[in-house]
């Protein structure tokens, strides 16, 4: 069966459902909105007892520590469903990423499956992250302008 591009779009279009970004751009604003409000009120609770480093640091941890709670819990998959990218941006996206695979694969034990899959997702990330910075430092280094 061959199907010319237009015939595959209009057998995508029968199957997919629309986007209804009139619901889903308003509950991702307003979802994502919502962490980063957590997040300042953390800091700015955690600011009471530490200094500014601290704080912010401890609130980081405080949002990635309870993302990954509600994803264990099975709530956190719930949330996203309804925010969509209101959940994937903050810190709190990044750590259901590596909790959601760790918990698919736990079954198969602490090596081969908690183990191999934690960073399934998110592992190419962090990789990303790290060449680049080191590159970005190299050359930073070289040109002088390292000081």
């Amino acid at each position: 069966m061959k199907l010319t591009p237009q015939e595959y779009d209009a057998m995508i279009q029968k199957t997919v459902p629309p986007t209804q970004s009139g619901r889903t751009i308003p509950a991702a604003f307003l979802v994502g909105g919502l962490i980063c409000v957590l997040g300042q009120g953390l800091t700015d609770l955690y600011l009471l007892f530490l200094p500014q480093q601290q704080a912010s640091t401890l609130a980081s941890v405080t949002l990635v520590f309870l993302s990954a709670l509600f994803t264990g819990l099975g709530l956190y998959p719930k949330l996203a469903k309804f925010a969509g990218a209101g959940t994937l941006v903050p810190i709190t996206g990044f750590s259901n990423s590596v909790t959601s695979p760790a918990l698919e694969f736990k079954s198969e034990g602490f090596v081969l499956g908690l183990g191999a899959k934690l960073f399934t997702l998110s592992g190419p990330v962090i990789a990303y992250g790290v060449i680049t910075s080191v590159i970005y430092g190299v050359i930073y280094y070289f040109t002088g302008l390292g000081g």
